[in-house]
């Protein structure tokens, strides 16, 4: 099986993701994972997917005519998996007022560590009562073995009194 990454962005409509797990299924290839949200009037996603090694050239041929129904559609092969030793995983949970460069602060401070973002989600919500706008995200991430937890934490902690947010620091037990 030759792992695919494919991401999509179309007008938001009904049938978009049928559309393309349909082509994956046709192929013989298996939907795997996905994270697909709304955002601003599209539609975007991002899939894992399997297909036999006969039928990944056909099932990109495939999902790249997608592109005449309004979809803009990246395919990329993915690393095979060679049982290689998973890194340790570390999650990250913010949330404080919503302000410019959030994101930003939280993100360079992570690669001055070394660590490697594997997943990042983030979102706007009103506060109880007050209905302040407020901005909630949610890592994960791979740190380095040299690297300490209680040195990471340190660092992040000093980093949450800076930007004026409250992080949740903790160790993940799935994989990368």
């Amino acid at each position: 099986m030759i792992p695919l990454v494919l991401t999509f962005v179309g007008d938001d409509r009904p049938g978009l993701i049928n559309a393309v797990a349909e082509t994956i299924a046709a192929s013989g290839g298996s939907w795997l994972e996905s994270r697909s949200v709304r955002l601003a009037g599209k539609f975007a996603g991002v899939v894992r997917a399997n297909v036999p090694e006969n039928g990944a050239s056909a099932l990109e041929q495939a999902l790249r005519g997608l592109a005449t129904a309004g979809l803009t559609l990246t395919i990329e092969r993915g690393a095979r998996d060679e049982g290689e030793r998973q890194p340790r995983v570390v999650t990250l949970d913010i949330l404080g007022n919503e302000r410019p460069g959030i994101v930003r602060d939280v993100t360079q401070a992570l690669n001055a560590l070394g660590v490697n973002i594997v997943e990042f989600e983030s979102e706007l919500e009103s506060a109880a009562f007050t209905g302040v706008e407020m901005f909630r995200a949610h890592a994960r991430f791979t740190a380095p073995e040299t690297l300490p937890l209680d040195e990471l934490r340190r660092s992040l902690e000093r980093l949450a009194g800076e930007i004026m947010v409250d992080l949740t620091f903790g160790e993940a037990d799935g994989r990368a």
